[in-house]
């Protein structure tokens, strides 16, 4: 899985672990991060490999997807979690920041599907994308980041279609405010979240949930948010 070395991306890859899963991690600038999480992976019970990529490489992301299948033997599930927020909203002409964002947050996972599948292609699969109920928002100040979300379930969709003759299910789990950013005081968190947060436990459920459910089930956007997203 990719993004696994932090946050959600990591609650997410302990979860695939415990469920028996053997997991390799992608990640890029958390070296230690990694190394910690795959201790906890085999302490859990099973094989773990940590590699380094930059997903705004699409070379890169195919060749993580390549070196994951060959040091697990195979490959049943691709977790796509990796992302970055990093760009202003409106950034001045000649800026790279929003490309960067959309190269690693929906490119990135393009090309990262798209090895996938090849190693999939004799026996199926499961693809899981990590998406966030903020693309159907209007976040003004985080303008690249919610448009790459938006894409990642379109992406879903468009996939999950592409791909259903060859037994590869694709599916999105979209979390809402489930992990407080860092920066962010507790004050400004529940004014954000309206004292309404879940918890990375809540995501970690969707993920391996939907490695579980069978191929004809595909396409699909969960939400994790609280019933956030029916309300507002």
């Amino acid at each position: 899985m990719t993004g696994g070395a932090v946050r959600v991306g990591r609650a997410i890859a302990l979860g695939l672990a415990r469920a028996g899963m053997d997991v390799a991690i992608g990640h890029y600038r958390s070296r230690r991060d990694a190394r910690h999480v795959v201790a906890e992976l085999r302490a859990a019970g099973g094989r773990a490999t940590a590699i380094r990529a930059d997903l705004a490489d699409p070379a890169a992301a195919r060749r993580l997807v390549a070196t994951a299948a060959r040091a697990l033997g195979g490959l049943e599930v691709l977790v796509n979690s990796a992302a970055i927020s990093t760009a202003p909203p409106l950034p001045p002409p000649g800026s790279g920041a929003p490309n960067r964002v959309l190269d690693v947050n929906l490119r990135g996972v393009f090309f990262c599907c798209q090895a996938a599948a090849g190693a999939m292609r004799r026996r199926g699969g499961h693809i899981v994308n990590v998406g966030d109920t903020a693309a159907a928002a209007a976040r003004p100040n985080y303008i690249p980041y919610t448009l790459s979300k938006a894409g990642i379930e379109s992406l879903t969709r468009g996939l999950a279609v592409a791909l259903r003759s060859r037994r590869i299910a694709v599916n999105c789990v979209a979390p809402g405010a489930v992990l407080r950013p860092a920066g962010f005081s507790a004050a400004r968190w529940r004014r954000v979240t309206r004292s309404h947060a879940g918890s990375v436990a809540d995501v970690v459920c969707g993920g391996p949930l939907l490695r579980h459910l069978p191929p004809y089930i595909t396409g699909q956007i969960l939400k994790v948010d609280g019933g956030e997203s029916v309300t507002t």
